[in-house]
């Protein structure tokens, strides 16, 4: 096995862990909602805190269930990555073009 295949297999099962552990050792049990994001957990400790406070502003768009919220937020992360994935495509196939074309006609840049 080369040093790369070890390197990625060791990251591999670091990323596995690092997903499987909080479920195994239960470090969510006995709470309402056990993984609740940031946005959530500010939510209750602010309104633990003090009870009368109104928010500044109100949401534009609540989602009717938690399932279609985690949808939305997938959604969201695909379409970030897509658009990441299409600008370093575009750019390595322009880098490319310009290597093989620079090869074509023989004008390398001189090297100092």
């Amino acid at each position: 096995m080369t040093r790369n295949a070890k390197i990625n297999t060791l990251l591999l099962l670091l990323v596995a862990a690092l997903a499987v552990l909080p479920l195994a050792l239960g470090m969510g049990d006995g709470k309402e909602e056990p993984f609740a994001g940031a946005d959530a957990q500010a939510e209750s400790a602010i309104t633990e805190l003090k009870p009368d406070y109104e928010p500044w502003f109100s949401p534009l768009y609540e989602p009717p269930s938690g399932e279609v919220e985690s949808a939305l937020f997938a959604l969201q992360a695909a379409l970030g990555a897509g658009v990441l994935a299409y600008y370093f495509g575009v750019r390595k196939g322009r880098r490319q073009g310009a290597a093989a074309a620079a090869a074509a006609t023989g004008d390398r840049a001189v090297e100092s």
